[in-house]
């Protein structure tokens, strides 16, 4: 006989399930799912999956102007989700969310196998 709800004990009511915990985080998930949600912002996270790169060699390897990669850029630093460093005049980028590369070896898995 399963227990229904109203015969849980109170003990298992009081834990947060998944969802709760969810609920709680669906902001912060939403925005990084909507970075993830343009395609050259896509295609720079993934070649930084693959090694730090400078702005100049990022924007050749996504197809872009340096100067509309630098405003995409900006956005995902802003966010969290890519870090910098500054060598002389070369600015390069890395990944600096475990959520994004973990989210983008997903969609890797998905659609490059």
């Amino acid at each position: 006989m399963a227990i229904t709800d109203t015969e849980a004990p109170e003990t298992l009511r009081s834990q947060p399930s998944d969802l709760d915990i969810l609920e709680g985080k669906a902001d912060q998930a939403a925005r990084l799912l909507a970075a993830l949600g343009h395609t050259k912002r896509l295609l720079a996270l993934c070649r930084l999956m693959e090694a730090e790169m400078s702005v100049g060699a990022l924007a050749e390897a996504v197809g872009l102007g340096q100067s509309a990669l630098s405003q995409h850029l900006a956005r995902l630093r802003d966010l969290g989700i890519v870090a910098t460093r500054r060598e002389s005049q070369t600015i390069y980028y890395r990944l600096a969310s475990d959520e994004v590369r973990r989210l983008i070896a997903v969609l890797y898995d998905i659609y490059c196998r």
